[in-house]
């Protein structure tokens, strides 16, 4: 592996104008979403128009919004180092899809679309009183400012730390661009910011895919290189309990949890109750099962590239970085650094996980 990187020079690279222009452009491009449709839907937005699209959004974008809403920055840069510390298995969470898209799609959104509701607030409401609604609103209002709080700052710390991005400075554009198109563009704005965003997740994890395997010699060299070491794990079936991960705790497991949050958070159902009808919805559901395992299964590759490419000499252990949570955002400067805007889009992939986290738009008390 020849180049001028990290592990070789002991330097990290920072950031160039035209990665700083290209994360730019993507925050006005999703800003310029809510313009549109606040312009579009000028005199005609009505309260069913702005918190569902008037129940009329095709399923395509509302599967790419759900994908969206769950592929956060914590995911792009948490899965990858998960593989590069412990092993794939964590890609069996794919198949635990399966279950939530089952449980949500055909148990619990066909109740809430079949009442005619907005907010799952208001189904509390309806079983078990005003007083309820009111508690869970604002459990659920906390729960997500501190969710929040972690999706953004987390991904912030770990660019800062390796590519000198501000930490605050970050933070602070991705909230005002998501409130921003948000509050002018009600549901129909966030279902297509969120379809573009998603786009350019993929467009990233390809980038760093495609110059990692030209860098190793080839997605097959990196996949033996980690397989040799022990990164290749795919069939642990073990029932210990200690055991990190298995078949067993991330398709049963995580199937029950995920079905849980699918089902029952606001900010899914929301999306999933924008579309005609039951059908839809749940065609939307199990199109989002198919875009979230790729971009999961994609993630679990970026680990596998990213131990090859590190395996001779450890960020951490030389001193590169802290932790391994920062690996990504160096591997990234290490590939694409070369090509001025490449860093920056992949930077926009991180924080196109973090845009999701925006308000959710019905009234919640």
């Amino acid at each position: 592996m020849s180049g001028s990187y990290s592990i070789q020079t002991g330097v990290k690279t920072t950031f160039h104008a035209a990665d700083y222009a290209v994360f730019g452009c993507t925050l006005a491009f999703s800003a310029a979403i809510g313009i549109f449709y606040a312009i579009k839907d000028m005199g005609k937005n009505t309260t069913e128009e702005y918190l569902l699209g008037g129940r009329s959004m095709h399923p395509l974008p509302v599967a790419m919004s759900l994908v969206s809403s769950f592929v956060s920055a914590i995911m792009i840069i948490g899965t990858p180092a998960e593989v590069y510390v412990n092993s794939t298995m964590y890609g069996w969470q794919a198949f635990g899809m399966i279950i939530t898209a089952i449980g949500s799609a055909h148990i619990f959104i066909p109740v809430f679309y079949n009442l005619g509701v907005t907010s799952v607030f208001q189904y509390v409401e309806m079983r078990f009183g005003r007083v309820t609604r009111t508690i869970a609103s604002i459990v659920y209002i906390i729960w997500m400012m501190f969710y929040m709080a972690i999706v953004l700052y987390g991904p912030s710390l770990a660019l800062n730390a390796v590519t000198g991005l501000s930490l605050w400075g970050s933070i602070l554009a991705v909230s005002l661009v998501c409130i921003f198109y948000t509050a002018l563009g009600g549901m129909k704005a966030v279902l297509w910011a969120d379809t573009f965003q998603v786009l350019v997740m993929l467009a990233g994890i390809f980038a760093i895919l495609i110059e990692g395997s030209e860098a190793l010699g080839g997605i097959d060299k990196a996949w033996d290189i980690a397989n040799k070491n022990g990164r290749i794990v795919l069939l642990e079936f073990d029932p210990d309990p200690r055991v990190r991960h298995s078949v067993w705790n991330l398709v049963i497991g995580g199937g029950i949890f995920w079905c849980a949050v699918y089902g029952t958070n606001q900010a899914q159902v929301q999306r999933a109750l924008s579309v005609r009808n039951v059908t839809r919805a749940k065609i939307a559901i199990w199109l989002n099962v198919i875009g979230y395992d790729s971009i999961l299964l994609l993630c679990c590759l970026v680990g596998v590239v990213m131990y090859a490419f590190y395996s001779e000499c450890d960020p951490v252990k030389s001193g590169l970085v802290e932790k391994p949570g920062q690996i990504v955002p160096l591997l990234m400067m290490d590939l694409l650094s070369a090509f001025p805007g490449l860093p920056g889009l992949f930077l926009s992939t991180i924080f196109s996980g973090s845009l999701r986290y925006k308000t959710v738009l019905s009234k919640l008390v």
